[in-house]
Formats: structure tokens, sequence, C-alpha cells
């Protein structure tokens, strides 16, 4: 008689078999391995860390302009130089930061909430109502988002003397977000739409779950991860049209500090003296590259066919 042979296998470290992951524990297991993620959050950070805090990075006042030092060039007492009025460009650059920041992550926000609440009804409920939903992003996508900000911002100017600084922030805001909700409603939407037919969804209407817990519960967490990309990739996009609106005099205006309005600034003396363009350019670039690099990655991660 022969003894029957158990034969039993035993998973090694790191095994992944057997292993339920839901997309987003996916997806970061993904994101950790991307060299570029990790790259664009050191960025990311140094670039929220000036905009909150400034004073960690320099004391110097940025609003404080010696007349008997301007334009000069980078030394040890002012590291970027000096701009036309005298101003230190490295104290500018680092307060710069905070407006556009603040640009660009709540415009992100508020086209992704707008947008996204749009989508999802015109996708769920169909009908006339998606009918509308759709002729009306066709409007505003006629209109360019850089143009739709130069005709409103030129029709309501902002008054340096008078207008709040937070009043101007909010009304580039208003405006980037007026003329960028369409396409986060256009991808929500479409998001919606492939998720409706699931079984579980229907599972869901069969038992009797009311509209908004089947949005809550099944049509949300599954619909949301496409448009929470793209909004990241969009706030560089965001950052970079506050900066157009700003060097064209009608976005942020002094004494409001931004990156835009040094840039806008620096185009009088730039041929004589191009370290006042090059400082806060460079930083602006370096902020729109971070955001687009953070968003591809995390498209790459949440795209199973990337992996």
């Amino acid at each position: 008689m022969t003894d029957s042979l158990a034969v039993s296998v035993q998973p090694t470290v790191g095994d992944d078999v057997g292993e339920a992951r839901s997309l987003a524990q996916d997806a970061w297991r993904s994101l950790r391995k991307n060299k570029l993620f990790w790259v664009s959050v050191a960025l990311i950070t140094v670039f929220v860390l000036m905009a909150v805090w400034p004073s960690l990075f320099t004391k110097t006042d940025p609003t404080f302009g010696d007349i008997n030092n301007v334009r000069a060039k980078p030394n040890g007492d002012a590291w970027f130089g000096t701009d036309t009025q005298g101003y230190d460009i490295f104290a500018r650059t680092i307060y710069g930061a905070r407006a556009s920041i603040i640009v660009g992550i709540l415009t992100s926000l508020t086209t992704l909430l707008v947008g996204g609440a749009v989508g999802i009804i015109a996708g769920f409920y169909g009908g006339w109502l998606d009918a509308l939903v759709s002729r009306i992003t066709d409007i505003f996508f006629a209109i360019p988002l850089l143009l739709g900000g130069i005709l409103f911002m030129s029709s309501f100017p902002n008054n340096p003397q008078t207008t709040p600084y937070f009043l101007i922030v909010g009304k580039v805001v208003l405006t980037l977000t007026i003329f960028g909700w369409p396409s986060i409603a256009r991808l929500m939407r479409s998001s919606v739409l492939q998720v409706k037919p699931n079984e579980y969804v229907l599972a869901a209407r069969a038992l009797g779950a009311s509209p908004w817990r089947i949005i809550r519960s099944h049509i949300l967490p599954n619909a949301l991860a496409p448009a929470i990309v793209v909004s990241t990739i969009n706030l560089g996009a965001y950052i970079v049209a506050e900066a157009t609106l700003s060097f064209l005099g009608i976005g942020l205006t002094p004494p409001a500090i931004s990156w835009g309005v040094a840039i806008s600034d620096a185009l009088v003396a730039v041929r004589t003296y191009p370290h006042i363009l090059l400082f806060p350019s460079l930083f602006l670039s370096l902020a729109v590259l971070a955001f687009i690099l953070l968003g591809d990655a995390v498209r790459d991660a949440f795209d199973p066919k990337s992996r």
C-alpha cells in the first residue's frame, strides 16, 4: 500500500497570487515604482511650501523696492538680482508661487466639482437632460479657454487700488472655471455611461436603491478616476493661463505678486537684463512641468493597458 503524498505550495514573500486589490491599490503600487512620480511630488512639495510658507525660503520683503539698487545682477545679497524697480527677484519669485498655485489648485477643484456634477447628472439620467448638457458644452467648446478669459477679464477689469487681493484671485479662478468645466463634464459623462450598464449597478436598481445612493456608492467611485487624472494635468494649464492673463495686464495686477506679473514687468529690460525674466519664467516652467508629470504618472497608473 502506498501512502498518498500531500503537496502543499507555500506562497513566497511578495507573491500576489490570491490577493484582491482595488484599482486604487493597484495604481498606488504602480506609482511607487515610477521615478517621475516621485520627482513631480518633490517639486510640487517645494512649490506648495513656497506658497504656504514663503518666509521659510526668504526673509526679504518682496514689496520693498530699493531705488538705489535697480537692475542689479545676481549677487550674495540678492541671489537672483533686482528688477527695474529695485525689488528682490528671489523674494518675488518665492512669493509669486502663492497666487499661481492657488489659482491652479482652486480652478482644478472647481472645474472637477462643477464639471463632474454636470457630467454625472447628464450621463446617469440621459434623455433630454443629456442632450441639453451636450449642447451647452458645445457652446463653451467654441470659445477657447484663453480667449474666453481675455474677454471676461477685459469686461470686468480690476482696480489695483480698491480691489482686494483675494477678490482678484477669485475672479481669475471664476473665469477659468467658466470656460474649463465642459471638458471635465464630457469626460465624466462618458465614464458614467461606461459604468451604468455594469451588473452591480443593475443589481442596486433591482434592489430598489435610490438614484442618489446608486450614484454615491457605485457610479462615482468607479467613474471618478479619469476626471481626477485630467484635472491634475489641467492644473498646469491653468497656471499658464493665469500667468498669460497677468502678463497681458488683465489677470492678477500689482500689488498682487505672481510669476505672470513678474514676467510682464521683466519685458521692459529683457534685452539688457535677461536675468529679470529668467528666474520667474524658470519657476513657472518647473511648476507646470511638475503637475504635467504627476498627471501623466497618475494616468498611467490608473490605465491597466499601460502596465
